[in-house]
């Protein structure tokens, strides 16, 4: 008599999100395992979009979403009460696996301590930290409590075996699930070649990173229409930036037409002809759009020392994927308005700069896609299942 196996008891996973990027991806990731599983079990830290997949967050993630070194050091208290509280969570909780979710400064501290409690958990890292570009001993030291990252770039793998890193996938970015949005149809790319040609303006979604860049791109707007001619200027802008934005743009020799909401802001893209953009992810979602484009960055005159801590030859997120520098870029003192304006006035005009860039963005796309056709969410839960089930 064959006695029946007994039942699995449900799959346990604790996750851990630390601001809006990581929250999306931690809902999707959700979704996509609760489709596997329908029966799994999840708890952790999140925001508003993985309290709709049903997490009840520990605390409000708010608490933890805190970028630069004054920021850090004035909720210091805070954030190590909530180091500690998270850990304890989890191991409370006695999931299958645990997955931190970017926000490497506060998630892998958590990570250290469960760890160094709990060694047989599987712990799952959601987004590689930049080891690439900087700090690259950080790769070989995350083997100590990290099992597997999950990486949204795909040179990312490679870099993590170079340096000595976990385990790493490429499981693919989310941007590649919004082509459909990001790809003109055959009205819009006859209105890429029209007159006067849009120009998109994206001075990035910090204020820090406004207030620097503004006034530069003002100028170098100026600057192209005095030689090129009329041009169409669109800038679309994060919500709680508007008010900003709108007054320091006022007295701009040329106007633009602010936008907010996604659906305006993809619109844009998919009509325009060129962009002058802060360095960050819009790179690579103009890239996905093949919008021809021009980047600039400035930081403090404090920040300006990582410079000599960086390792790669671009900050481009596109020319990283792509290996070669085919998008230009203007940091600190190179980020004239002159430079701007020279380097939009060659994309604007049929020539080798443009056509290099509109090749390479097409490579682009494809070194981006997943080859099985599978969504970068399903291949990271099918990953966090496998790491899950070795405790099963």
């Amino acid at each position: 008599m064959t006695m029946p196996e007994p039942e699995r008891e449900a799959m346990k996973v604790f996750l851990v999100a630390g601001e809006e990027s990581g929250d999306q991806l931690g809902a999707g990731l959700m979704r996509a395992l609760r489709a596997r599983q329908p029966d799994i079990e999840m708890a952790g830290v999140g925001g508003s979009a993985m309290a709709k997949e049903g997490l009840e967050s520990l605390f409000p993630m708010d608490d933890i979403a805190v970028m630069g070194f004054v920021a850090v050091i004035a909720r210091l208290p805070l954030l190590l009460k909530r180091i500690g509280e998270t850990a304890d969570a989890a191991l409370r909780f006695a999931p299958d696996a645990l997955v931190i979710i970017d926000s490497p400064d506060f998630n892998h501290r958590v990570a250290r301590r469960v760890r160094a409690r709990r060694p047989d958990l599987p712990i799952v890292d959601y987004v590689s930290p930049t080891v690439w570009a900087w700090r690259p001993g950080r790769a070989a030291k995350m083997r100590a409590y990290v099992d597997h990252v999950l990486a949204l770039l795909p040179f990312e793998p490679e870099a993590h075996r170079r340096l000595g890193g976990p385990a790493c996938t490429y499981v693919g970015h989310p941007l590649i699930e919004r082509l459909d949005v990001l790809t003109p149809d055959a009205e819009e790319m006859r209105a890429r070649n029209a007159e006067p040609p849009l120009v998109l303006v994206l001075p990035g979604s910090r204020r820090s990173e406004v207030t620097r860049l503004l006034d530069d791109f003002g100028a170098a707007l100026g600057l192209i229409r005095s030689t090129f001619g009329p041009i169409d200027v669109v800038l679309p802008a994060v919500p709680h930036l508007e008010a900003l934005i709108r007054a320091r743009t006022s007295d701009w020799p040329l106007r633009p037409r602010i936008v907010t909401g996604e659906a305006e802001k993809f619109a844009a893209f998919r009509r325009a002809s060129a962009a002058l953009a802060a360095s960050g992810t819009v790179t690579l979602e103009l890239a996905l759009a093949c919008v021809p484009q021009c980047v600039a960055y400035k930081v403090s005159w404090a920040e300006g020392f990582l410079k000599y801590l960086i390792t790669v030859p671009s900050i481009v997120l596109p020319n990283l994927v792509l290996g070669e520098n085919v998008v230009p870029e203007y940091l600190q003192e190179a980020c004239t308005p002159r430079n701007l304006a020279d380097a939009v006035l060659a994309l604007l005009r049929d020539g080798p700069d443009r056509a290099a860039q509109v090749a390479a963005f097409a490579h682009l796309k494809d070194l981006m896609k997943l080859a099985d056709g599978e969504s970068p969410a399903g291949r990271s839960a099918e990953i966090v299942i496998q790491a899950g089930s070795q405790r099963l």
